[in-house]
């Protein structure tokens, strides 16, 4: 699974990996913080899946809202959550148990969610729950990072992520498979009553994910046995937080997660506009992000090492190069389950080479004192942009159609990746690895 060395740049290599990785080192085994966060994730992940394979339909369909009203209530759920993710990772960063702790709370708030769409059945309120629930994994998501940054050789990171979010992706692999029984069930209920069942079994599974953090996650992050962060050292303030931007390498990575990320159309308006080139039955449309959660799955470990290898930069960048070739399927001729099946080919494939390779890339910017708030630097910018994504692309389908909104989108993402690619190239990214704090 590895490409030939001369595919990297020494440059591009040296920004990624550990000053002591070497070509005689041995591969050091998948932590066991890393393994017990993928469990986590894997749980709290078929609750999430649950809810986001039917609220599509479940406000289109059932609630009678607009394409633009969708986007609005998609770009809250992508989007709105990040706004705490600075807070979130500072706090983390502030304690020896600090991660955990902030982590905890978000998943526990995303659990409190999920029985609330039970009781909600209008715009402002849904969209308020979601905000709630994204605010929580907007808590949990850079502390949850930074344990897997932490936990973890530095030189090892890209297959740490690849591991973690294989895991992560069985759950959204699972999640909308147990919808898609739960509706079958239903099916002779009330269309909302069978809703209202989806959603009621998401909350019991959120419940288990956050029993597994309290009983397997450690309190303190340890990496070959030994602990990463001295109690007695200084806690970093918010201003500390925000003086990262300041570095160079993280600078230009947090600039091009954002242009891409104002160019990626979000999962639900793709699998909506599949399922209107398709004509699928409504109880089949849980399904379509079983292919690809299946290709995540699949190749997470596998480019996982090979970001390990060529660089995390240069797989990120190519990984938005896949989501273009994806977006040209559904503007081509091609009509049917094949031109389907090879866009969420190409969708699970972008996200394998992008989501945990994005993480690494940040960690190996930052010194290990301010791995939270580093992740959370460079994902609140990515998911302030998709959020802004969510809203144009809303308006743009409602004013112009579902393929005139997505061409221009295409185009957008061509001349952002274009700049991204200045962004990052080698000589851009020479800065070398932070040194680690004790």
């Amino acid at each position: 699974m590895y490409l030939a060395d001369a595919r990297s740049t020494k440059s591009d290599r040296a920004a990624d990996a550990a000053p002591d990785s070497g070509p005689g080192r041995r591969a050091a085994a998948v932590p066991g913080t890393v393994l017990a966060l993928g469990a986590v994730s894997l749980v709290t992940d078929v609750s999430s899946e649950m809810v986001s394979a039917v609220l599509p339909l479940y406000v289109v369909s059932a609630l009678g809202l607009s394409p633009l009203g969708f986007g609005l209530l998609d770009g809250i759920n992508n989007g709105v959550g990040a706004l705490v993710r600075l807070l979130g990772g500072h706090l983390a960063d502030r304690g020896g148990r600090g991660h955990k702790l902030v982590a905890g709370l978000g998943y526990g708030l995303s659990a409190l969610c999920k029985p609330l769409l039970l009781l909600v059945h209008t715009l402002p309120l849904i969209s308020g729950v979601l905000a709630v629930d994204r605010t929580g994994k907007g808590l949990r998501t850079a502390p949850r990072d930074a344990m897997i940054s932490l936990a973890t050789e530095p030189e090892h990171r890209g297959r740490a992520f690849g591991v973690h979010r294989a895991m992560d992706t069985t759950g959204a692999l699972i999640g909308p498979l147990l919808a898609f029984a739960v509706l079958r069930i239903a099916d002779d209920r009330a269309e909302r009553s069978s809703y209202g069942a989806v959603f009621t079994v998401s909350g019991c599974v959120a419940v288990l994910g956050v029993l597994l953090l309290v009983l397997f996650v450690p309190d303190r992050i340890t990496r070959a046995g030994l602990p990463v962060k001295d109690p007695a050292a200084p806690k970093p303030t918010l201003r500390d937080a925000l003086a990262l931007l300041r570095r160079p390498a993280l600078r230009r990575l947090t600039l091009a997660a954002v242009l891409l990320g104002l160019t990626t159309v979000s999962d639900s308006f793709l699998y909506l506009l599949l399922q209107r080139e398709l004509d699928l039955p409504a109880h089949l449309f849980p399904l379509l992000p079983l292919g690809t959660a299946a290709v995540f799955l699949l190749l997470a470990v596998p480019l996982g090492l090979v970001a390990d290898r060529i660089g995390r930069r240069t797989l990120f960048l190519l990984g938005h190069a896949v989501l273009l070739c994806g977006y040209a399927v559904v503007l081509s001729p091609l009509h049917g389950v094949p031109a389907a099946a090879a866009v969420l080919l190409l969708h699970g494939t972008f996200y394998a080479a992008t989501d945990g390779v994005l993480a690494a890339a940040t960690a190996a910017t930052v010194p290990d004192g301010q791995q939270g708030a580093g992740q959370a630097l460079v994902g609140t910018g990515q998911a302030l942009a998709r959020f802004a994504c969510s809203l144009a692309f809303g308006a743009a389908w409602s004013l112009w159609g579902p393929r005139p909104a997505l061409a221009a989108t295409a185009a957008a993402l061509a001349a952002t990746a274009l700049a991204a690619t200045f962004l990052l190239r080698p000589a851009a990214s020479s800065e070398q690895h932070p040194p680690h704090t004790p």
